[in-house]
C-alpha cells in the first residue's frame, strides 16, 4: 500500500491530496485504487505509439480478470489493487470499462461531443469517487453515484481546459469539439495554436459546464452521512482549477501553465475538511 501511495504522490498529486481527507482505516485501499488510475492514465506519457500502450492496458485487463496473478503481483501497485478489491468485495466491470476508455488517449481522435466527453469522464473519472464512497460506506453507495458522476464530469472538464494547450501541442483534443465548431473554431485552429475570441469563448462555455456539474455535485455531497463525503474531497480542487483557469485567454490558453503548489492543494483539501 505504500508504494501505491508513493506512486499517487508522484502521478497525481491532487488525488493524493484528496486522499488524505479519507480516514486512515481506508486510505490505504482508496490510495491503491487511485494509484492504479494514476498509473493507467499515465501510459500515453510513457509511449510513442498506440501499440505498446494497448499492450499495458491489456496487461492491467488480464491482471483483473486473474490471469497470471503470480508475476501480477509482482507489481506492488497491482498488488495493493487486487487486495482492494478482493478484501472490500469490489466489481471488476467498472475498472475494465476504465481501462476500455483510455484506449482514447493513446489515438489522436477528438473528442466529438460532450456526451462522448460525459461518458469517458465518468468511466475514467467518476469511478474513482463511487469506488471510495462504497468503501467508506461498506454498501454499493448508491446515494453517492450523482455526486461521483456530476464531480468526475467537472473534474474532467477542468482538468482538460487547463491541459488544453499541452494536449493541442501533441495532436490531441480531448475537449468535446462540437462545442468548440459551434464557436466557429475548426480543429485545425486548435491544433495549430491559434488563439481567438472564438476559442475563448468555447473555453468559457466548458467552465461554465464544469461549474454547473460541480455545483450538483457539491448539493448531492451535503446530502450524503459524513462517513461518505470524504470521499469527495476532491470538489476542493476542482474548485481551484476553475478559479486559476478564469484568468486565462488570449495566448495564454495555449501556453502550459505552472502547477498549482502542492502546499495550496493541501490547504484546499484541509479547508474542505473543517467545512464538513
Amino acid at each position: 500500500m505504500e508504494h501505491a501511495a508513493r506512486m499517487l504522490r508522484d502521478l497525481d498529486f491532487g488525488h493524493y491530496a484528496a486522499s488524505l481527507a479519507i480516514p486512515k482505516a481506508h486510505r490505504g485501499a482508496v490510495q491503491s485504487l487511485w494509484a492504479f488510475a494514476a498509473d493507467v492514465a499515465a501510459i500515453r506519457e510513457r509511449v510513442s505509439e498506440p501499440a505498446p500502450g494497448e499492450i499495458r492496458l491489456q496487461w492491467w485487463v488480464d491482471a483483473l480478470e486473474g490471469e497470471g496473478h503470480g508475476t501480477v503481483r509482482a507489481n506492488p501497485v497491482a498488488a495493493a489493487l487486487l487486495d482492494t478489491v478482493d478484501h472490500h468485495g469490489l466489481p471488476a466491470g467498472p475498472l475494465l470499462r476504465l481501462l476500455a476508455a483510455r484506449r482514447f488517449d493513446l489515438f489522436d481522435d477528438p473528442m466529438p461531443d460532450m456526451d462522448q466527453f460525459e461518458g469517458y469522464a465518468g468511466e475514467t473519472i467518476s469511478v474513482l469517487y463511487q469506488y471510495a464512497a462504497m468503501m467508506l460506506s461498506g454498501d454499493t453507495a448508491e446515494a453517492a453515484a450523482d455526486a461521483s458522476g456530476h464531480l468526475g464530469v467537472a473534474h474532467a472538464l477542468a482538468g482538460h481546459v487547463r491541459a488544453f494547450g499541452f494536449n493541442a501541442s501533441r495532436g490531441q483534443i480531448y475537449l468535446p469539439l462540437s462545442v468548440f465548431s459551434a464557436h466557429g473554431v475548426r480543429e485545425v485552429d486548435i491544433l495549430s495554436g491559434t488563439p481567438g475570441p472564438e476559442i475563448d469563448a468555447a473555453l468559457a462555455q466548458l467552465r461554465e459546464i464544469a461549474g454547473d456539474h460541480l455545483a450538483k455535485a457539491k448539493a448531492q455531497i451535503g446530502a450524503l452521512s459524513a462517513n461518505v463525503r470524504p470521499a469527495f474531497a476532491s470538489t476542493a480542487l476542482v474548485e481551484q482549477l476553475l478559479r486559476a483557469e478564469s484568468r486565462r485567454t488570449g495566448p495564454d490558453v495555449f501556453a502550459i501553465p505552472a502547477e498549482i503548489p502542492a502546499f495550496k492543494r493541501l490547504v484546499a483539501v484541509f479547508c474542505w475538511m473543517v467545512r464538513q
